[in-house]
């Protein structure tokens, strides 16, 4: 089956970013928010992206204006994800949360569709148990920028079919995505090991080790990282890595124990580019440091 209609639930960062990749792989998709307002915020924000390829080269005037009318936005997940053939949940990563939308949005699907969570670090065993097809539930963990990053990490969960896999997997190649797929621990591959790399970098801040700047230089130049691992976590979010950190600390244990600087700075609202101030200052109206 090859998939052309899509629901994305949630139009924050990675919701209207997977929106956009699959708008521009020629798919018709629903964005659901809650609130008009933040669907009106993120169609500017797609827009605003696609306005920055034109301007690379990367995608023409005309294939960008048919973009974004492949979008519709609502605030009513049912009724846009009614004719769906797949549905990909983009929420907080609160795991009742997600259970509790993903479960109501199943029963009103046909059991030929698929629902992918992009889940960084949750069970999606667990959110498939949930569900009225648990073996048409996956994880698609997508990275941000999503119109942009080429990997997109495929979780296997328990009940999890076969099929699902390939349809998704082949999806995926249409958005001009490569997949990796793993099985459905805490965690999974990628966050495991890249909220670990990001942990000792805030211990090593906090223990004096180096400055913010030059522990991300080092594995820039030293490691050939595009991005270091404090950048990275300002760009993540800070509330979004110590919600992660505490979830793999129970479940993994000590190695993922939350840096106190962390905590210290979640509390005092430091949370990244998106407030303005993390592990560096940024200019929130332009985005840069």
């Amino acid at each position: 089956m090859k998939i052309r209609k899509v629901s994305v639930i949630g139009a924050g960062t990675m919701g209207h970013g997977i929106a956009q990749a699959c708008a521009q792989a020629g798919v018709e998709v629903s964005l659901v928010d809650v609130k008009m307002e933040q669907l009106e915020a993120a169609l500017a924000k797609i827009e605003n992206s696609l306005a920055k390829l034109q301007d690379k080269g990367k995608i023409g005037p005309d294939d960008a204006r048919a973009a974004l009318k492949r979008i519709r936005v609502s605030t009513d997940a049912l009724e846009a994800s009614q004719d769906a053939e797949l549905v990909i949940e983009a929420i907080p990563e609160r795991l009742d949360l997600k259970i509790e939308v993903l479960s109501r949005i199943s029963r009103a699907l046909p059991a030929s569709a698929i629902i992918a969570t992009n889940t960084s670090s949750l069970p999606v065993t667990e959110i498939a148990a949930n569900t009225a097809h648990p073996e048409r539930v996956i994880g698609l963990h997508f990275f941000n920028p999503a119109p942009i990053m080429e990997l997109v990490e495929v979780v296997r969960a328990l009940q999890t079919s076969p099929s699902t896999i390939e349809e998704s997997v082949n999806f995926l190649r249409e958005l001009g995505k490569q997949s990796i797929i793993v099985r459905d621990t805490p965690g999974f591959a990628t966050t495991r090991l890249g909220v670990l790399l990001g942990c000792e970098a805030i211990r090593m801040l906090e223990q004096g080790v180096a400055s913010a700047e030059d522990i991300d230089k080092g594995m820039e130049l030293g490691y050939r990282h595009p991005m270091g691992p404090l950048k990275l976590t300002d760009l993540v979010g800070l509330d979004v890595r110590l919600m992660i950190l505490e979830h793999l600390y129970r479940e993994l244990g000590e190695a993922f124990r939350p840096p106190h600087l962390l905590r210290q700075m979640v509390r005092a609202g430091f949370l990244g580019r998106k407030s303005g101030r993390g592990f560096y200052v940024y200019d929130r109206g332009s985005g840069g440091s």
